[in-house]
């Protein structure tokens, strides 16, 4: 399987640290962000991973290079203008052949076993999966409503309401994608993969939610940002893939 890590945002969030960096290379601990997610898939064996830069994308690429560093190999897509969340990965689809893929936002800090999440996947025998968890606040990252068999009725309700009692989770920005998803969004422009979620739905598509259990973080805010970069340095987050002498 392949993997893609999204990197291309401004991480105005993040400002004034990604006045002269970018997000993906704001540091964590005593190594940037990005190398977090990498060793998370290669973890699980997903070693040949693109990577979509737009804003002071030359830093990352001249910081990753190849990626034999860490055994991996590592394709960039650069986005003169940036893509969107859809627009993005739609412009690599080559990339990614005939097989269900992994997609990973570039602004989380995330344990998640990919194995059983990848199992989960085939054994729906959806069009995606993504990977959700329960929060107290789930609109702040995008409402997902989900039955008892796991089946996606509703995101951003965006759709009419269904019969039926749902579960209200929360999206992580963790999702495994059939290629034949990639028909639902435009080439060359910019386009949210949520749109293209909602429309696949519409036209009776079925999605699958993962509910996870895990460490999960979005660090796309200053003040998370912080939080979590602390918490790192003194060792109260303990992710198992860093384990075992992970290096970077």
């Amino acid at each position: 399987m392949k993997g893609m890590i999204l990197a291309a945002g401004l991480g105005t969030r993040l400002a004034p640290l990604t006045n002269h960096l970018p997000k993906p290379l704001l540091p964590i601990g005593d190594r940037p962000l990005i190398y977090y997610n990498l060793l998370l898939l290669k973890k699980y064996g997903i070693t040949d991973v693109a990577i979509n830069v737009h804003y002071q994308g030359k830093k990352i690429i001249k910081e990753l290079g190849s990626g034999a560093a860490i055994g991996m190999k590592i394709t960039y897509s650069e986005e003169p203008h940036i893509l969107g969340t859809g627009g993005g990965i739609k412009k690599i689809e080559d990339f990614f052949g005939s097989g269900a893929f992994l997609v990973i936002n570039g602004d989380i800090l995330v344990d998640i076993d990919l194995d059983k999440l990848v199992s989960f996947h085939h054994k729906k025998n959806g069009i995606a999966t993504l990977v959700l968890r329960q929060n107290t606040d789930p609109e702040q990252y995008g409402l997902i409503e989900v039955d008892a068999s796991d089946h996606i009725k509703n995101i951003l309700s965006k759709l009419p309401p269904k019969k039926g009692r749902t579960q209200k989770r929360m999206f992580t920005g963790i999702h495994v994608i059939e290629p034949r998803a990639l028909n639902y969004v435009p080439p060359g422009t910019f386009y949210s993969i949520t749109d293209a979620y909602v429309e696949m739905l519409q036209k009776g598509e079925k999605l699958f939610g993962y509910s996870m259990s895990g460490y999960w973080n979005d660090i796309g805010v200053l003040e998370r940002y912080n939080e979590v970069n602390q918490q790192i340095k003194e060792g109260k987050i303990r992710l198992k893939y860093m384990r075992n002498g992970a290096t970077a």
